[in-house]
């Protein structure tokens, strides 16, 4: 397995952690359900460290499909730029959300504010998400670019 396979395997979870997390999140506040919060919280520490194991494999996968056909350097220092971003929200998120855990465990009076804090940085984080996902996919997936079109090579050929 190399680490192109290892990026593809892991990169998912992240974004969908991300979005399912908030969601329960959100449940959990709603219903006032600390258990359910806790689960988020779980949902969002796996989700960042799945996003490292993402980072760490991405540069080697950037190097297996860089001179690829149709597959643009630009395109990929776009797709991580934003996985960088992403990242950095998504540790903050894991480190937060470890916080939240301990608070509820220990009935901390903060533990509610500290629901909210996550929340914020879930939203942003499922924002980053979308983006860093759909600009994954236009590496390889060309029907899914702005212009649905390949990026043109950097050779020229002749056509004599």
């Amino acid at each position: 397995m190399n680490d192109a396979h290892l990026h593809l395997l892991v990169n998912h979870f992240p974004i969908i952690g991300t979005i399912f997390g908030l969601g329960i999140l959100i449940a959990g506040i709603v219903f006032k359900n600390n258990t359910v919060k806790n689960v988020s919280y779980i949902i969002f520490i796996v989700a960042a460290i799945f996003a490292f194991i993402g980072m760490s494999t991405g540069e080697g996968a950037e190097e297996l499909v860089e001179d690829m056909p149709n597959i643009g350097k630009e395109i990929i220092k776009e797709h991580e730029e934003l996985a960088e971003k992403l990242a950095i929200v998504l540790y903050l998120l894991g480190a937060v959300s470890l916080l939240g855990l301990y608070a509820n465990i220990k009935n901390h009076s903060k533990a509610k504010l500290t629901s909210f804090l996550v929340l914020v940085i879930a939203v942003i984080g499922v924002v980053l998400a979308k983006s860093v996902g759909t600009s994954g996919g236009e590496i390889r997936h060309t029907e899914i670019r702005a212009n649905g079109q390949p990026i043109q090579s950097n050779e020229t050929e002749d056509n004599d």
